[in-house]
Parts: C-alpha cells; structure tokens; sequence
C-alpha cells in the first residue's frame, strides 16, 4: 500500500464510505481505485488527485497533504545511480533486495535516518 492509498482508504472508513460507492462517484472502476489504495497502479494524476480532494471535501491542510501523499506514492520507483559514490549504487540495490522483509521498525528508523541525513547534507 502507498501512503496515498492508506490515507484514502482511511478517509474512506472514516466517513462510511465502500470503495463501490467512491468509486462511482470518481466516475472510475471499483478496481481501478483498489489497485490504486493498494499501490498496485502508479502515481494518481493531479487531475485524479484533484477529483479525490472534492470528493471529500477537503481544504487546506489536508488537501495539501493529499497532493504531498500522491507525489510520494510511486509503488515502481527507479533510482539511477549512475554517477554517484559507487556506495549510492550498493544503497540502492541493497535496498531492493531487502525492503520487501523489514519491520515496519526498521522502515520508520531508516526513514528517519535517510531524512535527517537529507536536511543535514542540504539534499
């Protein structure tokens, strides 16, 4: 699941709302939108993430975090490597290999750690 997916799964059973019923109501396939809650299709478009922002009627804050959730949400992300510090590379495919077994501990550590590393290298 992407974080956009878990957020409009939540926002969904918050409200009471079937993924049938949304799913009418974007005018798209109870399947589509599954895949979509499941990471199993890529990032929403702006237009697809706009419609989702008025179907519940979210302003502000929580649209913006929608529009952040989407942006990030790319289940079939590619990193190119080239270039860089031959240990970029060895990060990248060690990652690759071992994402799908880590803990959801490890997954908040590591995102931790790789955003604190981003802001303290000005990345």
């Amino acid at each position: 699941m992407t974080p956009f997916g878990a957020k409009i799964r939540q926002l969904r059973r918050e409200r009471g709302i079937t993924l049938k019923e949304m799913a009418a109501a974007l005018d798209v396939t109870s399947a589509y939108l599954s895949a979509l809650e499941h990471g199993k299709r890529g990032r929403p478009t702006w237009f697809m993430v706009q419609r989702i922002i008025a179907f519940f009627n979210v302003i502000w804050d929580e649209a913006e975090e929608l529009q952040r959730l989407a942006e990030i949400s790319d289940p079939r992300v590619v990193v190119d490597t080239a270039g860089l510090d031959p240990k970029a590379t060895e990060l990248a495919n060690l990652l690759a290999d071992k994402i799908a077994g880590l803990s959801e501990a490890s997954l908040t550590q590591l995102l931790h750690d790789l955003r604190s590393a981003a802001a303290h290298d000005g990345a």
